[in-house]
């Protein structure tokens, strides 16, 4: 593997007294999707949330293109190029859509992804652009979550349930965005309840369980009962 652009070692997470990751390691090569896989309480939010300094470690616990990270507030991990679309996509509501899509540019990064890009990769949202972004469909709403996170130019992105509660059309439009989105080398994070969806997009994944790495490997190389045991912790 070539040299890490996302380092984690022995992460631990918590909320208040309540632990939720336990000791993780992990590496990410520039260029990469990967897939976080696990039942729900595994840690799959917590551990994005925790690269995204939206719960604040150590600060070598988290490494990022060579700079320790762990201990940054969110807005500065932000300015060293790694986004988050959040579950549930978090929009402002009082903003319309071109508007929380000009918030991912307040990071001041130089890069590709412009409004005129956005709206190329999702036209839908060029029609509703001075709509009240949470008036839109969901779908829709993940568009503009996506479009936020992109227009901050990142190197890394960290999609949070991308597919959560969309219909299968729209989460088929959203996949079909996805080589676009990282067609240029961007480094892409998955966490993704649709197991499948998620391994067909990526070449390696990790699976959670209770806050623990209980399974990583190349997608093409993880079998489905191997799946099954790191999942749920029981034989296939």
């Amino acid at each position: 593997m070539p040299d890490p652009v996302l380092s984690l070692r022995k992460l631990d997470a918590h909320y208040g007294d309540f632990q939720a990751l336990f000791g993780i390691d992990m590496e990410i090569a520039a260029g990469e999707v990967v897939a976080i896989i696990g039942a729900n309480g595994a840690g799959k939010t917590t551990l994005l949330r925790s690269i995204a300094g939206l719960l604040k470690n150590q600060a070598g616990q988290v490494s990022y293109q060579g700079d320790t990270i762990g201990a940054l507030r969110a807005d500065q991990v932000a300015q060293k190029g790694i986004a988050l679309v959040p579950e549930g996509r978090q929009l402002f509501p009082s903003l319309s859509v071109e508007e929380n899509l000009l918030i991912g540019a307040q990071t001041g990064r130089a890069g590709q992804w412009s409004l005129g890009k956005v709206y190329a990769l999702f036209p839908i949202l060029k029609e509703r652009k001075d709509q009240a972004s949470t008036t839109l469909s969901g779908g829709q709403q993940q568009m503009v979550a996506i479009g936020r996170a992109l227009m901050a130019n990142p190197d890394l992105i960290l999609f949070d349930e991308i597919s959560l509660g969309l219909a299968p059309v729209i989460i088929k439009s959203i996949y079909d965005a996805l080589p676009d989105i990282v067609g240029d080398g961007m480094t892409a994070m998955i966490v993704e309840q649709d197991i499948g969806k998620a391994l067909s997009v990526s070449s390696r994944a990790y699976c959670l369980q209770e806050g623990r790495v209980s399974l990583t490997g190349a997608t093409d190389t993880i079998s489905r009962d191997d799946i099954t045991r790191a999942y749920f912790g029981v034989e296939a």
